[in-house]
């Protein structure tokens, strides 16, 4: 089963679910997984990310890997605003996906924005 490790200890995911603005937002969830399990948590982040593909509000998601046998994996995904990701993690199906991952699966997600500094990247 995915354990989950609040990345901000500060600010839980749970409570960023609350934010009003409309503005998207980016999920990082970075996971660390014995390399071991690589190939299992392949597939059990596909099946967790063609769940997420079919809701409300989901742009898009890309799953990156450490180099060589890093036990490091980066989920990078966009939905609409934080609230239609937080209604995501609500839906039934979302609770039995957490168990079709490997035992070494760690996650540590967190929501974000895009920040505008003139000249260097837009908002």
């Amino acid at each position: 089963m995915l354990k989950h490790v609040e990345m901000d200890t500060r600010q839980k995911l749970a409570d960023q679910f609350a934010d009003t603005s409309d503005a998207p937002v980016i999920l990082i969830n970075l996971f660390d997984v014995d390399p071991r399990d690589s190939e299992d948590f392949k597939r059990a982040w596909a099946q967790d990310a063609a769940f997420f593909q079919r809701q409300p509000g989901y742009i898009s998601a890309q799953l990156h890997h450490g180099i060589g046998n890093s036990s490091m994996w980066l989920n990078y995904a966009v939905f609409e605003s934080a609230k239609a990701f937080g209604a995501t993690t609500q839906q039934p199906e979302f609770g039995p996906l957490r168990g079709i991952y490997p035992d070494s699966a760690t996650a540590h997600p967190n929501l974000f924005r895009r920040v505008r500094i003139p000249g260097i990247c837009v908002g």
